[in-house]
């Protein structure tokens, strides 16, 4: 017998109006866009399923992509910049940074090169396979620096599939966690998937974001058929985000 109750609703439904805070579309810095075109396509990618609102965050990541805060204004106002030439309407494009926790990260801190969003958030990555040696002093240091810290995907983190207890322990600790959409589905893997449902589940995630870095992301976050369960839950996540970096 078909139940109504468990019809699945596509994602992407759920995302009108979203700051996206969390994405590579600038052109030429990092792993995500390579030229203003790339940008201008993923930024079309996006306004078709309802986000019209970036804050753009390549990545910092000492001896992989350096970049700067220099660099990354000079990317934003290149796009800025053709986005104004196509006469398109992008309700905000902005910029601040992923962070790699490595070791340079601190240095960044101390010298103020550091690219928050909304001010005072902090977005960092570590490593898939292990976290740094550093990284309990680093988020003390961040905190220090009166940012709030977001880790990106925490769901990504395979080696704290093993450890789920840090889940709860960095949270009280401070750490805000920031879910990439697209680990909804098998994506990134179904032991991904089965992570970022569980976060959610024990109303660990404080934001969501795309991580966008090709088309071939937009077209599989389109795809993602989500129950209403895990709806319900989304929804409110999406509306922190908007409230927060509106």
């Amino acid at each position: 017998m078909f139940n109504f109750f468990s019809k699945k609703r596509f994602l992407v439904d759920s995302l009108k109006g979203m700051v996206d805070i969390h994405n590579h579309i600038l052109p030429g810095i990092d792993d995500g866009a390579k030229t203003v075109e790339d940008s201008i396509n993923l930024i079309k990618g996006m306004r078709e399923i309802g986000i019209r609102k970036f804050i753009a965050t390549p990545h910092i990541m000492h001896n992989y992509y350096p970049n700067t805060p220099k660099t990354i204004s000079a990317a934003l106002n290149k796009l800025s910049e053709e986005l104004i030439e196509l006469k398109w309407e992008v309700e905000s494009l902005e910029a601040a940074a992923e962070h790699m926790i490595d070791d340079n990260f601190e240095n960044l801190l101390d010298q103020n090169k550091v690219m928050s969003l909304a001010g005072n958030y902090l977005l960092v990555e570590m490593s898939y396979l292990q976290p740094p040696i550093n990284f309990d002093e680093a988020i003390k240091k961040t905190a220090e620096k009166n940012y709030f810290t977001i880790l990106a995907h925490p769901e990504r983190y395979g080696f704290l599939h093993f450890k789920k207890r840090k889940y709860k322990e960095y949270k009280e600790q401070g750490m805000l966690y920031q879910m990439n959409l697209l680990s909804l589905s098998d994506y990134y893997g179904k032991e991904v998937q089965k992570m970022a449902l569980e976060l959610l589940e024990d109303n660990l995630i404080d934001f969501v974001g795309s991580d966008i870095h090709n088309l071939r992301q937009i077209e599989a976050l389109k795809k993602i058929t989500i129950s209403q369960k895990t709806e319900e839950k989304i929804i409110p996540i999406v509306d922190r985000t908007i409230a927060n970096f509106y």
